[in-house]
């Protein structure tokens, strides 16, 4: 890493999502090219209502850069399922991904317990696959997959199936 890069990665900062981040979120999600994209509505409502299970890397003016939306479900709420993740082009390579699992799942932790993470990888997502993995690896929990959602259960033509990824029993 350069002299740069390093003074540039000290000035992010990882922060709970606001109503006013909502665009920018929708914004990465757009632009990252492998992420579903819901309506600019629906990410609206996430910062508002699931700030506490989400986070927003900011750069030094205060922009988000990155995200990690998140939700406990509620017929298991030890268990933090993780919706998407998205770092603006020009900030990846960094770790901000994992920083940003890392530091929503210690903070879901804390206030809630956590027992495990879930999320849904389509094949060939490689950036998610190594993310989660590596998290797995890193907190030492065992890491299932198996096709939660299949191509033919998707109503608005052809999509990949989303396979879930079962990451626990956590001790964070």
């Amino acid at each position: 890493m350069t002299a740069a890069q390093a003074e540039l990665q000290a000035a992010l900062r990882i922060d709970r999502p606001t109503v006013a981040d909502g665009a920018a979120l929708w914004r990465m999600a757009r632009d990252s090219k492998v992420l579903d994209l819901n309506s600019s509505y629906s990410y609206l409502l996430w910062c508002r209502d699931f700030a506490a299970t989400s986070a927003v890397v900011r750069d030094e003016r205060g922009e988000p850069v990155g995200f990690l939306t998140g939700y406990l479900r509620p017929d298991r709420p030890g268990t933090l399922l993780v919706w998407q993740v998205a770092v603006d082009e020009a900030h990846r390579g960094r770790g901000l991904a994992a920083a940003l699992l890392d530091g929503v799942a210690a903070r879901t932790a804390a206030q809630h317990g956590l027992t495990a993470v879930e999320t849904t990888v389509t094949p060939g997502n490689t950036a998610s696959e190594r993310l989660f993995t590596s998290f797995a690896e890193r907190h030492g929990a065992r890491l299932e997959r198996e096709v939660l959602f299949g191509t033919d259960l998707f109503p608005d033509g052809p999509h990949a199936p989303e396979v879930l990824y079962r990451i626990g029993p956590l001790s964070l």
